[in-house]
């Protein structure tokens, strides 16, 4: 049997993590055993799908890696298909036309209600002639003896009862399929041996096997994945912070990263934490999968993607930083080699947004200093070795602007002053960056370059200057 998977969402909105994390399982399964893994969009709602959210999720998947064998599909491209199977259920006897007005199915759920029993239809229509001409629906005939075993790989045997499942409209009065026809017709069309998604899918399972069975079609296996919580334990939502995964790309999260967040989210391997693609194709194990929900730690992915950052090749995650680098208004190749800053930077930073925001000193001048380093170092007593450093600077060619160099003038100046090198670099640094923090001072002065340095110095001493006078 050659293993096939699916990847379904509905496009009204983003791919949210959770669907992230439903794809990347499925796709693990697929590439581990050797199989296909298909992307399907389920655009049945016409109201509600749009070729924007179509085009999010494509992208969002894109972004992550996630590449598919066969697809995308479109589930409205395949309404004639859905009517055939329709009618077929239909001359077998298998699904019946209901005209039941809405009234009629109010009050019956209103009664079974107050009657404390499980809301469902009851049957009215299975053995009536109803004109096909009028308005209806098409309902399934769901078997009424025995029950549906579904044998899960993540949750283990669930057994249902065929008396509690109703005959669920497959076809609506207006024509269209609904989706537990539209679902079944795919996964036997398309060949699905595996169908890995939400728990929230549970209670559709039984429904679409026995709509599969009437088709002849044997039903794939099936992995119902434990929902995402937030950390207050409630289903994960926005006012939890970002769940799309676009929107983690433009906090500055890289996808390896995200990715590896998300396979730990409910499974594990020992107590490994980091994963790279090839690791998790080759470890992962649906079975392996937690029966219990997840909770979401913004801390653990912040030190997953910190990790990444730090150890990724620095020409990746340059190409990764230069959109946020656009985000601000700076264009990198005004300025040092970006590659140079994240190796300079990297370490320093959790997110891309953030080793954006401290590496714009490398490109632009500052509007103004932290008031605590300013307070701190830009005294009276940093004139004479701010003075001093520039002037050893300003006399540097431009092809001695390297960081030996330009460490060996801080340590003279030191030197000559009889001071600790701290007390030259410090004040030199918060004037070059505007903070008390960045790469060693060498580093920093060559990635800020000649001109921007002296200008800042000079900037450095007009600021004490005015801060003396006004004491």
């Amino acid at each position: 049997m050659t293993v096939r998977t699916r990847f379904a969402p509905s496009p009204t909105g983003y791919l949210h993590v959770g669907g992230a994390r439903t794809a990347l399982f499925s796709y693990l399964f697929a590439r581990k055993h050797g199989g296909a893994f298909v992307l399907r969009i389920e655009d049945t709602d016409l109201e509600r799908s749009t070729v924007e959210s179509v085009n999010a999720i494509m992208e969002g998947m894109t972004w992550l890696g996630l590449d598919y064998d066969e697809g995308p599909f479109f589930q409205t491209e395949r309404f004639e298909r859905y009517s055939q199977v329709i009618d077929e259920l239909l001359e077998k006897g298998l699904a019946y036309r209901c005209d039941c007005p809405r009234e009629r199915l109010d009050r019956l759920r209103d009664t079974q209600m107050a009657a404390k029993v499980k809301p469902r239809y009851d049957g009215h229509c299975r053995g009536r002639e109803v004109d096909p001409d009028k308005p209806h629906v098409i309902r399934f005939k769901n078997p009424v003896d025995g029950a549906v075993v579904v044998d899960d790989l993540i949750r283990g045997r669930i057994a249902f009862a065929n008396a509690e499942l109703d005959d669920l409209i497959i076809r609506r009065s207006d024509g269209s399929p609904t989706y537990n026809l539209t679902v079944v017709v795919d996964d036997a069309d398309m060949g699905i041996t595996h169908v890995i998604r939400g728990d929230d899918h549970v209670n559709n399972t039984p429904r679409q096997m026995n709509i599969l069975r009437a088709l002849g079609q044997e039903p794939p296996r099936y992995a119902h994945v434990p929902m995402i919580l937030g950390a207050d334990g409630a289903r994960l939502s926005k006012r939890h912070g970002a769940v799309s995964v676009v929107a983690y790309r433009e906090q500055g999260y890289l996808p390896e990263a995200l990715l590896n967040y998300l396979v730990r989210l409910g499974w594990s391997h020992g107590d490994q934490e980091v994963f790279s693609l090839e690791e998790m194709i080759a470890l992962f194990d649906i079975a392996d999968v937690n029966k219990s929900a997840a909770a979401f730690n913004t801390d653990k992915l912040d030190w997953l993607n910190q990790h990444y950052i730090q150890q990724g090749d620095p020409r990746h995650i340059a190409r990764l930083l230069s959109p946020h680098m656009g985000h601000l208004g700076i264009d990198p190749s005004q300025g040092p080699d970006l590659v140079d800053v994240v190796a300079a930077q990297g370490a320093r930073a959790k997110t891309l947004v953030e080793l954006a925001e401290i590496s714009a000193f490398c490109y632009r001048d500052f509007d103004a200093y932290d008031e605590a380093a300013a307070k701190k170092h830009l005294r009276p007593v940093a004139r004479e070795p701010l003075t001093r450093v520039r002037a050893g600077l300003e006399m540097l060619a431009l092809q001695d602007w390297q960081p030996e160099t330009l460490h060996h003038v801080v340590e003279q100046v030191a030197a000559e002053l009889d001071i600790n090198m701290g007390k030259v670099a410090q004040p030199l640094r918060v004037a070059v960056v505007g903070r008390a923090a960045s790469p060693g001072i060498d580093l920093t002065l060559q990635l800020v370059g000649k001109a921007a340095t002296l200008r800042r110095i000079d900037k450095a001493l007009a600021f004490i200057a005015e801060r003396e006078a006004a004491a």
